[in-house]
């Protein structure tokens, strides 16, 4: 339920006789309106209050072509000269995935996109987005900073870009040109003119708006903007296309081949000679509890893997498609199977397929798990947990030397000396050790816990 306050009695007269014979829906549901006993409505001066009130405004001025924000501070009220229509976007507590199109869905609200770059800095999910007017670009800034994309994460932090113009290369999952639908995929790489370009590597951004997961509705920011008429994902600011099948995972994807919100993975381009079942169970275990693992029989660089549900295949595929794996650049797909089915008995198999479904290294079993806030994209900087007292830096660093990595640098934990950091030559190194070190036996009943850290030395 919500109130809203009219401009006038009159106003109100309109609206509730409009709607009384046809019935408005927002997001499929519909929407029952009538007269409150309220005359006026107060509210209080809460910085959520505010923050709303100021959204609501600038959509307001929006709309109405209006360039101040009235009653909103002078700094944030007036475009400055010369204000760049650039905006740079972080994504910080990135639980879920953000997609280019969520990014674009949102954003369009406040005015015509031009342009977006996605890429990965300093362990962060970022975002270029050009507006074709700078009073557009305030606006949205104004509305979304600090706003949640979804219930309590994927926190936008939202600044003016020094650039003026953002130059795309490639229509893709990471880049796009709205303006030019003539342009090539490329090669799934971000495009952008150095120095600029050395910001971008890790992980593939899905090319399909992405909605909610498991006990988590999505809720785009301004929960207590009950009354915002900014349309987004579903939750907050207002009707998205995306349907309520959607919020529970089970979303269709626009021009993909798989099923809709399906758990199954396709994976591509792996190196034959070096995969193994138990390995991509390690690996897509960072990102969700793996229940089988397939690889093809006939064509050993390709293999299925099975999710426990939809959410985590597509934050699983966000993280590593794109990804060097031993060598080659992996791919990962929602596959057009909705399980991987285990071999006939007798049927040869090669040891191929393995069922995973009651392994013990499940990261996410226990409601409520801390590994549900510890999902980072894969990097160079390696977190180590559940070392024994008697273990030291130089028997860890010893370890990792061992299995092949070059290590550049390693800290434990000041206030907790269990748990310790290590930096490695690549990302492609610390992804192969954390495939072969996760679980590792380092005596005294201590199996070694490894993950990627959002942090470096």
């Amino acid at each position: 339920m919500a109130f809203l306050e009219m401009a006038s009695e009159e106003a109100a007269v309109t609206m509730v006789n409009y709607y009384t014979p046809v019935t408005p829906h927002l997001r499929s549901q519909p929407v029952y309106i009538q007269y409150s006993n309220h005359r006026e409505l107060k509210t209080d001066n809460l910085p959520n209050q505010a923050r709303a009130q100021a959204a609501l405004q600038a959509v307001s001025a929006v709309q109405s072509g209006n360039l101040a924000l009235p009653g909103a501070p002078s700094s944030e009220g007036t475009v400055l000269p010369g204000q760049s229509p650039v905006l740079r976007i972080i994504i910080e507590n990135l639980f879920y995935p953000v997609t280019l199109e969520v990014l674009h869905q949102i954003f369009s609200k406040f005015g015509t996109v031009l342009k977006i770059i996605t890429f990965t800095k300093n362990n962060q999910f970022q975002a270029l987005l050009q507006f074709a007017d700078p009073v557009n670009a305030h606006y949205a800034k104004v509305a979304l900073d600090g706003q949640n994309i979804y219930n309590a994460c994927c926190t936008l932090r939202i600044d003016f870009s020094k650039l003026t113009s953002l130059n795309v290369k490639y229509n893709n999952d990471k880049s796009r040109d709205f303006t030019r639908l003539d342009l090539p995929t490329g090669d799934g790489q971000p495009s952008l003119e150095p120095p600029m370009a050395a910001a971008f590597g890790a992980p593939g951004i899905i090319s399909s708006p992405y909605a909610g997961a498991a006990g988590f509705a999505p809720a785009i920011g301004f929960p207590q903007a009950a009354g915002l008429s900014v349309p987004a994902v579903p939750g907050a600011l207002g009707p998205l296309t995306l349907t309520s099948s959607a919020v529970a995972g089970r979303m269709a994807i626009p021009g993909a081949s798989g099923i809709p919100g399906n758990s199954v993975l396709l994976v591509t381009n792996l190196n034959p000679d070096l995969i193994t079942p138990h390995g991509l169970f390690i690996l897509f275990g960072v990102y969700g509890d793996v229940h089988r693992v397939k690889i093809m029989f006939n064509k050993k660089e390709n293999a299925l893997v099975q999710m426990a549900d939809a959410n985590q295949a597509q934050l699983a595929m966000n993280h590593l498609s794109g990804q060097r794996l031993y060598g080659k650049v992996l791919r990962a797909t929602l596959s057009k199977h909705q399980a991987v089915q285990l071999p006939r008995e007798g049927q040869e198999d090669q040891g191929l397929t393995k069922d995973f479904s009651n392994s013990p290294l499940h990261r996410f079993k226990k409601p409520g798990s801390k590994n549900f806030q510890n999902i980072f994209p894969p990097s160079a900087t390696l977190h180590l947990s559940n070392i024994p007292p008697s273990v030291t830096m130089d028997d860890l660093k010893n370890l990792f030397t061992e299995a092949g990595c070059s290590v550049k640098a390693f800290k434990f934990f000041q206030k907790d000396r269990k748990m310790a950091l290590i930096q490695l030559g690549s990302v492609e190194e610390a992804i192969q050790a954390l495939i072969e070190l996760h679980n590792h036996d380092l005596g005294e009943n201590h199996h070694l816990r490894v993950s990627f850290s959002k942090s470096t030395i």
